[in-house]
C-alpha cells in the first residue's frame, strides 16, 4: 500500500467528460489499496475568465479581493470531481485549503507555504475515503484566502505528499498532463507522471511541515 498524491491540471477537469476520466484514474488507483488524495487547478481557462470579470468591475481591484476571487475557481474542480467519484459508489470528501491545513504568508497572488497540518486529511484518509483538496491555495494567520502563483497546484500536491503521515510502504507524487494524439480529435487522453517523495525533496525545502 501506499500514500499516492495525483494532481490534475486545468486541462485535465475543464469539462464534465474529463472530469469523469480523472475520476476513472483516481478510483482505479484506489482500488489497488492505496491512500488517494487529488489535488485539482480550476478548469479549463476559468482562472483567466475570472480575472477578466474583476476587470470589468474594477481596474485596480486589491490583491486581496483577487485572491478571494481566484481561489474559488478551484473550489468548483474539487467540488465537481468528487461528485464524479461519489457517483461511482466510491467514499471522498473535497477540502478547499486552509481546511487541509495549508498555512501561508500573506502575499497575496504569490503566498509561500509557510506549514501544513495534514491532520484533517489523515483523519479522511483512515475513514478510507479519497481526498480531493483545492490546489494553489491556502490561508494566511489574519484568516484570509491566499494563493500560491504560478505552478501552486504542483507545490500543494509536493506540500502534501510530505506531510501526511502514514504507514505506507511507499509515498509519491503524480502529475497528470493532458496529451493530444496526431489524429486530433478523440486522441487525447491523460497520462500521469509519478515521482517517489524521496526523489522530490530538493524542492520541498521551502516548506516546513507540522506533523502530529
Amino acid at each position: 500500500m501506499a500514500l499516492i498524491v495525483q494532481k490534475f491540471g486545468g486541462s485535465s477537469v475543464k469539462d464534465a467528460e474529463r472530469i469523469n476520466n480523472v475520476a476513472d484514474i483516481v478510483t482505479s488507483t484506489y482500488k489497488e489499496g492505496n491512500d488517494v488524495v487529488v489535488v485539482v487547478s480550476a478548469q479549463g481557462d476559468t482562472t483567466d475568465d475570472l480575472i477578466a470579470k474583476a476587470g470589468e468591475i474594477n481596474d485596480r481591484p486589491s490583491k486581496r479581493e483577487m485572491d478571494m476571487l481566484l481561489s474559488s475557481g478551484e473550489q468548483i474542480s474539487a467540488a465537481l470531481l468528487a461528485m464524479a467519484i461519489e457517483r461511482m459508489g466510491y467514499p471522498v470528501v473535497s477540502l478547499l485549503g486552509w481546511q487541509a491545513g495549508f498555512d501561508t504568508s500573506s502575499d497575496y497572488g504569490n503566498a509561500r507555504i509557510k506549514r501544513v497540518n495534514a491532520q484533517r486529511i489523515e483523519q479522511e484518509l483512515d475513514k478510507r475515503r479519497i481526498v480531493v483538496v483545492t490546489g494553489f491555495q491556502g490561508v494566511n494567520r489574519y484568516g484570509d484566502m491566499t494563493t500560491l502563483g504560478r505552478g501552486g497546484s504542483d507545490t500543494s500536491a509536493v506540500a502534501i505528499a510530505a506531510a501526511v503521515k502514514r504507514d505506507a510502504d511507499q509515498s509519491a507524487v503524480c502529475i497528470s498532463r493532458l496529451f493530444h494524439g496526431k489524429e486530433g480529435a478523440g486522441k487525447q487522453g491523460i497520462v500521469v507522471y509519478c515521482a517517489s517523495v524521496l526523489s522530490i525533496e530538493r524542492d520541498l525545502a521551502s516548506i516546513s511541515v507540522h506533523r502530529r
